[in-house]
């Protein structure tokens, strides 16, 4: 099955990273938490602490099928600023895949990844879309090989969309029986 990297910079928005993470364990695919800090240790936009699987430096992405992108702030400039993060959004999304949810979409947009898709984002965070690429608001947009959503609200539907990507309708139904959804 195809494994999943959600990549986690200080800033980061608690529900939209970590709702990743657990209904893709739920569906019993391989999710790794992965740190762009210097440590596995990042801070969220609500200054939780989280311990990361593994460093941006220790992961072999060759493993991964899949790139996520969370988003609040500052956790989206953040990711935005590192540029083996950018190289990484580009590979994905020329070869595999890549989610983004809340601000975190801006980063696909300004890479230029974004060109003949539809997309979602934070209001306000479209401005560097390509002109008909924004979809609208309060949803999640799944586009070939990208998927986005709107923001924190949208957090489950991501996860769950991403899940069905990967493992497919059963995988779905199971962790949403398994969560009473």
């Amino acid at each position: 099955m195809p494994g999943v990297a959600i990549l986690a910079a200080d800033g980061f928005e608690t529900i939209e990273c970590l709702t990743v993470v657990d209904v893709l364990r739920r569906g019993g695919v391989h999710a790794a938490l992965v740190s762009v800090m210097d440590t596995r240790d990042v801070v969220t936009s609500q200054q939780i602490p989280v311990t990361c699987d593994v460093t941006l430096d220790e992961v072999d992405f060759s493993n991964y099928d899949y790139l996520v992108l969370p988003g609040g702030m500052p956790g989206a400039t953040n990711l935005r600023a590192d540029e083996r993060v950018c190289d990484l959004v580009r590979e994905f999304a020329a070869t595999r895949h890549v989610a983004a949810i809340c601000a975190a979409p801006f980063i696909l947009a300004e890479l230029g990844v974004l060109e003949g898709h539809r997309a979602t984002c934070f209001p306000g965070f479209e401005a560097s879309f390509p002109e008909g690429c924004h979809a609208g608001e309060r949803t999640v947009v799944v586009d070939g090989n990208i998927i986005t959503a709107s923001g924190m609200g949208q957090a489950l539907p991501f996860a769950l969309a991403i899940l069905e990507d990967i493992a497919g309708e059963v995988a779905v139904e199971k962790v949403k029986d398994g969560i009473q959804l």
